[in-house]
C-alpha cells in the first residue's frame, strides 16, 4: 500500500492517473449511453416472452416496455384465438394504451412477441405501424408453442423496411392450448439464458 501511495504521489503516477482516469470514466459514460439507447418492447400473454425480455435486459440493459391494449383480449384462450384470426383476416390493428414519448432517442429496438396463428400478433403490428423505423436497429425475438416464428419475422422486416433488421431469436415457450402456460423456470430458465446469451454474442451485442 505504501508503495502504491508513493507511486501515485510521484510525477509519473500523477501523469498516468491524469491519462487513465478520463479514459475509465469515458468508458463508463459510453456504456451508460449505449444502454440508454436500447428499448425492449414486448407483448406477452403467458409471461414467457416477458421472461426472454428480462434475460435480454439483464445482459445488456436498456428500457423495458410491455405492450398494453386499450381493450385487452379475453382471458379465454379459444375466444382470443377467434378474435385474433378475425383481426388478421380483416387487417384490423387494435389500438394500444402503450405510448413511447421519447421513441426517437432509442437507437436499438428489441421487439418481443409470441407466435399467434403462425403470424405476428396484431398488437405488435399496431406498434410497428405507429412509429418511424428509419435509422433504427431492429431485433425481433419470439416465443412459440413448438411451430416456430411462422411469418412473424418476415412481417417485421416488411413493416420496418426503413430500419436495419438484425437476426432474430426464437424459442419454444408454453402451449396455452394444452394448459401449459409459463415454462421458463429452473432448468428451462437457465437453458433459455444460455441460448439468449449465445444469440446476443452472435449479433455482436455482447
Amino acid at each position: 500500500m505504501f508503495v502504491i501511495k508513493k507511486f501515485i504521489s510521484s510525477g509519473l503516477g500523477l501523469l498516468l492517473a491524469m491519462v487513465l482516469f478520463p479514459i475509465y470514466f469515458s468508458g463508463q459514460l459510453q456504456a451508460q449511453s449505449v444502454e440508454e439507447k436500447i428499448l425492449i418492447v414486448y407483448l406477452t400473454r403467458t409471461k414467457n416472452t416477458k421472461a426472454i425480455a428480462e434475460i435480454i435486459h439483464n445482459e445488456i440493459g436498456g428500457t423495458m416496455v410491455a405492450l398494453q391494449l386499450e381493450n385487452p383480449y379475453p382471458d379465454d384462450y379459444q375466444t382470443t384465438v377467434k378474435q385474433v384470426a378475425e383481426e388478421n383476416e380483416s387487417g384490423f390493428l387494435p389500438p394500444l394504451k402503450t405510448k413511447i414519448e421519447n421513441f426517437n432517442s432509442y437507437k436499438i429496438v428489441f421487439l418481443g412477441f409470441p407466435t399467434w396463428g403462425m403470424q405476428l400478433p396484431p398488437p405488435m403490428k399496431s406498434f410497428l405501424q405507429e412509429y418511424d423505423w428509419s435509422e433504427k436497429i431492429i431485433i425481433p425475438f419470439n416465443t412459440h408453442a413448438g411451430y416456430g416464428a411462422g411469418s412473424s419475422f418476415e412481417t417485421v422486416a416488411k413493416m420496418c423496411s426503413d430500419g436495419k433488421l438484425l437476426e432474430g431469436f426464437s424459442i419454444k415457450g408454453g402451449i396455452e392450448r394444452d394448459g401449459v402456460l409459463f415454462v421458463f423456470e429452473g432448468k428451462k430458465a437457465q437453458e433459455a439464458k444460455e441460448k439468449v446469451v449465445e444469440w446476443l454474442k452472435k449479433i455482436d451485442l455482447l
